[in-house]
């Protein structure tokens, strides 16, 4: 990746800055995740920002975007699209559904049955929806950005492991600290930070800078790290089970954009240490029935794992 586009994603991590305040490290994330060329998925309780950021990242990025409800009556067909019978042609046409963008906001994805859930499965992993046996390719660059509120809240469903499985990155906001939270209190209202960005990077400019990430170069002494820290996952200490080998080369991916975005031609171990929480946490299963890992147990394991 040449000098310019390192300068541009730069540059989107500023202006996303300017909406989403004190979050600069959440937001270093996300835009490792769409750099990796993976889904994200955002936890948090309402109000803390969750779509703004999706918002804010799809703009920035230059990408098409589409925002859908996830509700409990919400079908697949008004997610993927249905085919609709055209008089005048005497034939049934294709009529595309929200997902046909380049980033689909799933917004509070777990208020959706488990149908409407999982028709987005294909979607995530082939980039392409199949209705009534036709298939039809989804735009590239393509994201799912979901979001996705507190599981102990009425009216939620929890997303199956599959599905879980397909975003790279999961994130939580948190709660703004003190001078962020009086800077929004203080500023303008977030709809019109948002309604003033503009693009600073096209679709082209993303997908060269998603190549550049895929030549990153992985040492075998790093690969040696990574399989340690796999089996380790593995061992029973810490999760029912472990990682996959996908989920491995998941955490591959997403420590080779985390190395791009810091200007760097290859990967570190500090790389994957610092989207370790943020791959593993959502994709493994604690012992003892507590749910799913915790970030202080995904630590844990990383402090365990010496360098080889």
């Amino acid at each position: 990746m040449n000098g310019l586009e390192l300068s541009l994603l730069q540059q989107v991590q500023v202006q996303i800055g300017s909406v989403i305040k004190g979050k600069a490290a959440q937001v270093a994330d996300c835009l490792a995740c769409l750099v990796a060329g993976g889904h994200l998925l955002i936890e948090d309780l309402p109000g803390v920002g969750k779509t703004t950021l999706a918002q804010a990242l799809s703009v920035s990025l230059g990408l098409r975007f589409s925002r859908t409800q996830f509700t409990a009556d919400l079908l697949p067909s008004d997610l993927l699209g249905v085919n609709v019978f055209d008089r005048e042609a005497q034939r049934f046409v294709f009529k595309a559904g929200p997902v046909f963008a380049q980033v689909l906001l799933a917004d509070e994805i777990n208020r959706a049955g488990p149908k409407t859930q999982s028709a987005l499965l294909e979607a995530m992993e082939e980039r392409q929806v199949t209705v009534e046996g036709e298939s039809h390719a989804l735009p590239s660059p393509f994201f799912v950005i979901a979001t996705q509120n507190p599981s102990e809240q009425l009216g939620t469903y929890p997303l199956p492991e599959s599905q879980l499985d397909r975003f790279l990155m999961t994130i939580r906001l948190g709660y703004p600290d003190r001078a962020a939270e009086r800077e929004l209190l203080a500023g303008e209202d977030g709809r019109e930070l948002l309604a003033r960005l503009r693009p600073v990077m096209t679709p082209e400019q993303l997908l060269a800078a998603q190549a550049a990430a895929r030549t990153i170069i992985v040492s075998p002494a790093l690969l040696d790290y990574l399989q340690l820290l796999l089996e380790a996952t593995r061992s029973g200490q810490w999760f029912v089970e472990g990682l996959s080998p996908r989920a491995g080369l998941a955490w591959l991916r997403a420590a080779r954009a985390k190395a791009l975005l810091a200007g760097r031609r290859h990967v570190s171990p500090e790389d994957l240490q610092a989207v370790a929480v943020q791959v593993l946490a959502h994709r493994l299963t604690a012992r003892g029935g507590s749910g799913r890992g915790s970030s202080e147990q995904v630590r844990a394991l990383i402090e365990a794992v010496p360098l080889p």
